[in-house]
């Protein structure tokens, strides 16, 4: 069995998991309108943290969420042998070095806790939160590590941005996933950490089991997502086919939700597919925007803790229905017994991951 545990998140809401779950259960956004901030100086609502203003905040980012987990593990862990960190990030820090973003930061991070292995980096878009935890999963179930380490960071930089806008991407208003008048994405940024291991003892709180999940890439288009999403269907499909699990056992589904007029048609047709249609869901963009490769890892740490609490969350943003096949989208917090959930990722490229979570 494999135990995931010591969730964390660093973000506009708040410096740690509490005070972040604590804004979710509120319905408090860390998105706010950044002054001159787009390529032609345009106002944008972005969830940026605006105390960050030094030069190597992503390695800030890195060290700082390194200290939190720390404290939830047993502190051996982080220097043993047997452990490995996994950076799952898109960009890293490009406006520190835009031809080396991750080694400066990495190199920094090994030397402050002593690590004896070499951190290893999952660039893959924005399945890259996913796909680093699936990647910890299958280390671990192969016995090369005890211990991985998943950090999801990622900062908002000009080129980011600038190369969002010229694709007409970026709302003008804070994103409404799933909703009837959603027109783009907002841009966030932040740092979630989530202790994947063989091992339950090293968890101060009882961890949650993490089952094995996949990917699929359907290459439907460069930016584009598929019209039938296929690439979506496929890893879900797979992962539940390989638990051995039918769609009746998932109680919620963390959607990737990005607000897009493509990608939020392109998730409710996939989900359409699966006769997954009625199970509750929401998307996390609403409260800290688009975080990129650290998405799937912070809405993973939200998700574990709305298990633990028992407290399905609301889709910030949504209030009438936007995508051709109806979802059963969450208006409202509401207690809910969490079991199992299914935690889901989408790309550019046709990329798509998916992983099941579930309660000891």
């Amino acid at each position: 069995m494999t135990y995931i545990g010591a969730e964390e998140i660093i973000s506009p809401l708040g410096q740690n998991i509490q005070e972040n779950f604590l804004a979710v259960c509120e319905n408090r956004s860390g998105i706010s309108l950044v002054p001159k901030v787009g390529f032609n100086n345009e106002d944008l609502h972005l969830a940026k943290m605006t105390s960050l203003t030094a030069e190597k905040k992503f390695e800030f980012l890195l060290v700082d969420m390194l200290e939190n987990i720390s404290v939830q593990i047993d502190p051996s862990v982080i220097s043993s042998t047997k452990t490995l960190i996994i950076l799952s990030s898109t960009k890293g820090d490009l406006d520190r070095d835009i031809s080396n973003p991750f080694d400066p930061a990495v190199g920094a991070l090994v030397k402050h806790f002593n690590l004896k292995n070499q951190p290893i980096i999952v660039s893959n878009a924005c399945i890259s939160g996913v796909l680093a935890i699936n990647a910890a999963n299958n280390f671990i179930k192969a016995g090369f590590y005890d211990h991985i380490i998943v950090i999801g960071c990622d900062v908002i930089s000009d080129f980011v941005l600038y190369g969002f806008q010229s694709l007409f991407a970026v709302s003008a208003l804070p994103c409404l996933p799933f909703d009837k008048n959603r027109s783009g994405i907002t841009l966030g940024e932040g740092c979630s950490a989530v202790v994947v291991s063989n091992t339950k003892e090293i968890f101060k709180n009882l961890p949650l089991e993490l089952l094995s999940g996949t990917s699929a890439n359907d290459a439907n288009h460069i930016s584009g997502p598929s019209r039938t999403g296929e690439g979506l269907y496929r890893t879900i499909q797979k992962t539940i086919r390989q638990n051995n699990i039918s769609a009746d056992e998932i109680d919620f589904i963390s959607a990737h939700g990005t607000a897009t007029i493509f990608n939020d048609e392109m998730e409710a047709t996939a989900f359409d597919r699966l006769n997954m249609a009625n199970i509750p869901l929401n998307s996390m963009k609403g409260y800290f925007g688009h975080t990129l490769g650290a998405a799937g890892v912070m809405e993973t740490a939200i998700s574990m803790r709305m298990m633990r609490n028992n407290l399905l969350i609301k889709s910030l943003g949504y209030s009438e229905a936007g995508t051709s096949k109806s979802l059963n989208i969450a208006t409202e917090n509401r207690p809910s017994e969490l079991n199992t959930i299914l935690k889901t990722a989408s790309g550019f490229g046709g990329c798509n991951a998916s992983l099941l979570l579930r309660k000891l």
